[in-house]
């Protein structure tokens, strides 16, 4: 479970890695990797919030970033795949780099083009497609990482990363949150527009604040979000390709083509179905609202529509290969062994391990899709938002995180995994008490430390936790798993926020979600008393 141990190094030789020009590659590459991030599942909220759309709505928002949790369905391509020109030019991680560095600039630039009062749908597609983008960087930066270095590397590299990610967050949610306030005054829209308060925008109904809206302001944080992004694609194209790249076979052209062509048309499969089944939806609500109510039964029934869309992928999947579209040995390779791997090594308790992974973090996902709204809602200004959750949260979660990895070198993983379980659901009451008291400043910053602080505890266990899964044959495909499973659950559920909050109330809601921490408590011990017989 923990990270295999390596000579003892001398604080001289620890200092001058730390001047290797990797680690300041993986810094910026942390830096793009990480800005993205809050631009599709945080600032986007406040932007959505000011311009008149309803809480249920913006919640489901949230679903946009569940590429993340689905990332490791095409990991395995851009594996195998070369990308035309750029492989050859700049090698295989590095081409792929650029791709999906280009594609996040790219969906940027399109919501920075969008007004989601007059074109929501499209607003929509373009947090989707950002979304999309930026998961395909996180593969393949884990990927760069993981090749770039020796294993005595990559604590320091990964050390790098994460400083670099937190530094993108902040940027995405402080500075974007900041660069938008301080262009209000300044942004152009038309004199009708000019001044339209909240609640006026038809079809979005009735909302607390008086403030008004400025596209204008948003449009060109997001403009400047995408400049941002500059600094990834400079990274990309200084640093060198690694020496020891995929270590897969190699295929014939037809072969990778065909491999493309068989997920191209399971993922068809996936949303034709998905997309074209509201009438199956429609009916199990009818047959699921009368006893479980609305939310629960919307729940439901979207469980059960995406359950259907995947099992029809997976049989598309299996029949491109049994009809021997994509040979045998590379769908095995893609999307067998890892899975082989992990149940041959961990047995029953895999299934035990699955869950913790699953619903780990759904208390605090959960309460994060809805906090930037519920922040606005109690009549903070998007400017203390940004200070106070994104500036002050941010620098409480790199001290949690720097307490939880000396608590875990002091008393091992799953103690700490415990109290982090133990702190996340626990402080998600103290927004109960915010709840009550109001737009108290103090009370918010109070509430933000406690919060952040225990998150960065919870969030450096469960990261070692997770690596000492990991089977170094299969890194690349199990973490991506990992780190998808962790994900899926609670932003499936957080879709469902606002809708909760409107019926529930938001000190009800808080309570709910810290209620979600019970069950997590009791896998965590489950798990630890387990771990015992590995």
């Amino acid at each position: 479970m923990t990270a295999p141990d390596h000579p003892r190094r001398s604080w001289s030789e620890v200092l001058a890695s730390l001047f290797d020009r990797r680690v300041l590659a993986l810094t910026l590459l942390g830096f793009s990797a990480g800005t993205p991030l809050l631009l599709v599942f945080g600032t986007l909220s406040v932007w959505l919030r000011e311009a008149g759309v309803e809480r249920a709505t913006i919640s489901m928002f949230s679903w946009a970033a569940l590429a993340y949790a689905f990332k490791f369905v095409w990991a395995p391509l851009i594996d195998r795949l070369p990308v035309p020109v750029l492989s050859r030019l700049l090698g295989r991680r590095r081409g792929w780099l650029l791709v999906a560095q280009g594609g996040v600039i790219a969906a940027l630039l399109l919501m920075a083009g969008t007004d989601p009062r007059s074109a929501l749908t499209g607003m929509a597609v373009a947090a989707v497609l950002l979304g999309f983008a930026a998961a395909t960087q996180d593969i393949v930066i884990d990927a760069y990482r993981i090749e770039v270095a020796p294993e005595d590397m990559q604590s320091l590299l990964s050390a790098a990363y994460i400083m670099g990610y937190r530094i993108g967050m902040l940027t995405a949610g402080f500075g974007a949150l900041e660069l938008a306030g301080v262009l209000d005054p300044f942004s152009v829209v038309p004199a009708r527009d000019w001044m339209l308060p909240y609640g006026a925008v038809a079809g979005f109904g009735p909302l607390e604040q008086g403030a008004l809206y400025h596209y204008g302001s948003w449009r060109w944080t997001y403009l400047a979000m995408a400049g941002v992004m500059g600094i990834g694609v400079a990274t990309t194209l200084s640093v060198r390709e690694p020496a020891h790249g995929v270590t897969e076979p190699a295929y014939a052209t037809a072969q990778y083509l065909r491999f493309l062509a068989s997920f191209l048309i399971a993922a068809l499969a996936f949303f034709g179905f998905f997309l074209s089944a509201d009438a199956m939806v429609g009916a199990i609500e009818s047959a699921i609202n009368p006893g479980a109510g609305p939310v629960l039964g919307g729940f439901l029934a979207e469980a059960a529509r995406f359950s259907a869309a995947l099992a029809l992928a997976v049989s598309v999947g299996w029949l491109t290969v049994r009809t021997g579209l994509v040979p045998r040995e590379m769908a095995v390779r893609s999307y067998v062994s890892p899975f082989r791997d992990f149940f041959r090594r961990y047995g029953r308790a895999a299934l035990w391990v699955l869950a913790l992974i699953a619903l780990y973090r759904v208390s605090d996902v959960m309460l994060g899709v809805i906090a930037n709204v519920f922040y606005t809602d109690l009549g903070f200004e998007k400017q203390e938002i940004g200070r106070m959750s994104k500036l002050f949260g941010l620098i409480m979660t790199i001290l949690g995180g720097f307490l939880g990895g000396l608590l875990t070198e002091r008393w091992g993983v799953m103690r700490v995994l415990f109290l982090g379980g133990l702190l996340a659901a626990a402080t998600n009451l103290l927004f109960s008490l915010l709840a009550h008291a109001g737009d108290v400043l103090w009370l918010l910053g109070a509430v933000i430390a406690a919060d952040n602080l225990s998150a960065g505890v919870a969030t450096t266990a469960f990261i070692a936790f997770l690596s000492g899964l990991t089977n170094r044959s299969f890194t690349a495909s199990q973490y991506a798993v990992f780190s998808s499973l962790m994900l899926l659950l609670p932003k499936l559920l957080g879709g469902y926020s606002g809708g909760l909050v409107d019926n529930l109330g938001y000190p009800v809601f808080f309570v709910l979600t810290a209620a979600l921490g019970v069950p997590v408590l009791f896998l965590t011990w489950r798990v630890a008393r387990l771990r015992d017989r590995w």
